[in-house]
């Protein structure tokens, strides 16, 4: 960081791969079969039948995500087998999904059960156009 200027500017081709990142996020298949892996390894099938989708179109999204160093493979006998690349994209899952869980009503499933649970603001109630009631 510079004194000068406190907020970096990200370089163009870093800024362009989280832009190839959150394309392959703007896919729903794609993220129920990133979901499936944040604690667990699984085959093509083992996806298709968790995301409920063919096998062949799974592998295609497998692909995908492979080339965005989304997932990995490791050799199981004659299957393969799917897990996330690092801890990193886990985090970056777990987080886009607990934060879609804040726009429903209640207390998020995340939150469930924490120690803290009474430490959390309510949030306000919002009519069917989002503004507070």
């Amino acid at each position: 960081m510079n004194a000068d200027d406190p907020i970096a500017r990200l370089p163009d081709d870093q800024a362009a791969l989280i832009v190839e990142v959150f394309r392959m996020l703007a896919d729903s298949t794609r993220v129920q079969i990133l979901w499936a892996l944040v604690d667990a390894e699984l085959s093509v099938n083992g996806l298709a039948d968790h995301v409920g989708k063919p096998a062949s179109s799974v592998s295609q999204h497998l692909a995908k995500l492979r080339i965005a160093r989304l997932v990995r493979t490791r050799r199981k006998g004659t299957q393969v087998i799917y897990r996330l690349e690092n801890d990193h994209v886990r985090q970056l899952v777990s987080d886009a999904v607990y934060n879609a869980e804040h726009a429903g009503p209640g207390i998020p499933g995340h939150h469930r059960g924490s120690a803290d649970l009474h430490a959390l603001p309510s949030e306000p109630a919002r009519d069917g156009k989002g503004m507070q009631r």
